[in-house]
């Protein structure tokens, strides 16, 4: 908790810090516009940390007026956050649940490929339409959607330093970079990193670790509050083509002694492979390489849930959230050495069993990927930092069934604005016992259906033109189901959209209807609850969305006498990790509508004021609902 009388917020910063592990010298991208080139420091809206969700929130807000002026800006060389920098392997369920700007991605991503390599390549079908890309590939697709937009001026390369508030509202902020320090003012501001950093500078209040058990009535969650956020690691891009195959470097500060504990692991049969994958029938091993692969024979390398050896390194990285530059410095080269020094260690080691010695030198990272780094991404995967303390606290009960259903659907939530069906997911928040060997604890995963994020979840307390999508309102628990690229990209495209209606109509942040937002999203193609058949480019999409956020989707969600379903089961495996659609999510607009339905969906109806007589004797569940759709939105029912 932070004092929220205290109207400017210094982040301190050791600029000059301590040497990290590996110099990051990209390349400056044509858009990048240096701080005394700017013709105004004035803007409409700020947005700070060009995530996938901070380029989600710019992109609705450039679209709908060219005129207004935004900055996106990032204390990094590269934009795209983790999906251009080696989240490639993306966390959904299931197809139908992607939407947005995620899902567009996904389309330019299958557009490039079928472009360059033919639309019956390899690369095509390996992109698995879309979702799996290499990195520079998504970076492709996130800069073809922000160069379109002249509105949007991109700052790289600039570290937030200070933050003015007043009356309730952000009025400025300041950044640092290399060069200079610029201020920037806006009407509207965004925190789209993945610390909170904005946020907690401007004094919105906020968590680092895990609640107690009974602070929210929550089953996963501790006994006890303490101060442990997940554990991080990188996301490697790695091949074994041997064309673009590139060596693994010798990380700075190496030294074998740090890995010698590895060989008896070796030896005694507890660790049986270097590289696993438990969809290949090659469970195990060290670094997991993600199912399925990504085009042009590459993987997106990750930690091993529940191994005998991690990739990730919570007991380290609780002071990533609140720490400064040299901490946050500190942090990241640990994570290089552990990452990468261990591989080169069982790559080149004469102490490791040949065996392990011959696969592990089969992979490196990609020659093509990453050239002026050494082939290492930019930025660490921070799953967890800073969680805001906002207007709706995310929580477990959140993701869980409706109450009083046995349906297969999750609570309802009336001021939804986006939309999640991963589960809830921690790949653990502390290490006991020995690096090599010991065992993460805090780790969980719990399958869900498909669940609803209300507005609360991005807007602070006690500031009114401010959003946070991507360190928001939750719980550690409840955060540990929003804390995916597609979902923050979700709660991003939701705030850009809030905040093109605040501009419009004078509005703060908080007396923005979500109703309004909602409209907006559906005619975006975004979804705001999950259908398994109305997919985005249906003519009825706008109108399923609409009714199903008035609570239309109810009354669908009623298992037949004696039937017994089991709450978050999936559809049959696809490939992977990733599945068909939800059983009994699908809304079957030609179905007959059924008097039950019929009576169920009238009074509804009413309650929201609706002109139930102009549906008439609709004779399907879709007639139904675009009779009322029309009426409300075009003054028309038949």
């Amino acid at each position: 908790m932070h004092d929220l009388t205290t109207r400017t917020y210094r982040i301190h910063r050791n600029l000059h810090g301590m040497a990290i592990a590996l110099a990051f010298v990209f390349a400056v991208y044509p858009f990048l516009v240096k701080a005394e080139e700017l013709d105004s420091q004035n803007y409409d809206v700020i947005i700070y940390g060009a995530t996938p969700a901070g380029i989600a929130a710019a992109v609705p807000i450039g679209r709908r007026d060219p005129e207004l002026r935004v900055a996106l800006v990032t204390r990094y060389r590269r934009v795209g956050g983790l999906m251009t920098n080696g989240l490639t392997h993306p966390d959904f369920r299931t197809f139908e649940g992607r939407t947005g700007l995620f899902l567009e991605v996904n389309q330019r991503v299958e557009r490039h490929y079928a472009e360059k390599y033919g639309p019956d390549s390899q690369q095509v079908k390996d992109s698995l339409s879309g979702t799996h890309a290499e990195p520079e590939v998504n970076h492709i697709a996130l800069r073809e959607m922000l160069d379109a937009l002249p509105g949007i001026t991109v700052l790289t390369q600039h570290r937030l330093d200070s933050v003015e508030t007043s009356d309730g509202r952000v009025v400025s902020c300041s950044f640092t970079s290399p060069d200079s320090t610029v201020t920037l003012t806006a009407k509207y501001f965004v925190d789209a990193t993945y610390e909170g950093d904005l946020m907690a500078a401007a004094g919105v209040p906020y968590r680092v670790g895990r609640e107690a058990r009974d602070d929210y009535d929550e089953s996963l969650a501790p006994p006890e509050t303490d101060r442990q956020v997940q554990g991080y690691n990188f996301r490697l891009t790695m091949t074994d083509v041997p064309e673009n195959r590139a060596p693994v470097p010798m990380p700075e500060g190496y030294n074998r002694e740090d890995y010698l504990a590895l060989l008896p692991l070796l030896e005694d049969g507890r660790i049986e492979r270097v590289f696993g994958d438990a969809f290949d029938d090659m469970p195990g091993g060290i670094y997991k390489r993600q199912t399925p692969r990504l085009p042009n024979g590459k993987r997106d390398i990750n930690d091993v849930s529940r191994g005998v050896v991690r990739l990730s390194l919570p007991d380290i990285n609780n002071a990533w959230p609140e720490g400064d530059a040299a901490t946050r410095d500190a942090i990241f080269a640990e994570h290089v050495r552990h990452n990468v020094g261990m591989l080169y260690f069982l790559q080149h080691d004469e102490a490791v069993p040949a065996h392990f010695r011959e696969e592990a030198r089969q992979w490196g990272f990609c020659r093509d990927e990453y050239v002026d780094n050494q082939h290492l991404p930019e930025q660490l995967y921070v799953r967890e930092a800073r969680r805001m303390l906002g207007r709706h606290v995310f929580i477990q009960r959140d993701t869980d069934r409706a109450p009083g259903s046995e349906g297969a659907r999750a609570v309802f939530q009336p001021d939804a604005i986006a939309m999640g069906e991963y589960g809830l997911n921690c790949h653990g928040t502390d290490h006991e016992g020995p690096r090599y060997g010991g065992e993460h604890t805090g780790e969980f995963y719990k399958g869900t259906a498909p669940y609803q994020i209300p507005y609360g979840t991005i807007l602070p307390i006690n500031l009114d033109n401010l959003a946070v999508p991507v360190a928001c309102s939750a719980s550690h628990v409840g955060f540990c189901a929003l804390r995916l690229e597609p979902i923050w990209m979700s709660l991003g495209q939701a705030a850009g959209e809030a905040i093109g209606l605040a501009l419009e109509l004078d509005k703060t942040l908080p007396d923005v209807p979500p109703a309004a937002i909602r409209e907006r999203l559906h005619q975006a193609g975004a979804a705001t609850i999950y259908t398994s058949d109305v997919p985005e480019d249906s003519p009825d999409f706008a109108a399923v969305q609409w009714w199903g956020s008035l609570g239309g989707f109810i009354a669908l969600d009623q298992p037949d006498e004696g039937e017994t379903f089991k709450y978050g089961q999936r559809g049959e495996p696809v490939i992977g990790q990733y599945y068909a659609a939800f059983p009994r999510h699908a809304v079957d607009l030609d179905a007959p509508l059924e008097e039950r339905l019929r009576e169920a969906w009238i009074a509804l109806a009413r309650e929201n004021g609706l002109n139930v007589e102009i549906t008439g004797e609709a004779p399907s569940r879709g007639e139904f609902i675009r009779r009322l759709w029309r009426l409300e939105h075009q003054g028309e029912g038949f």
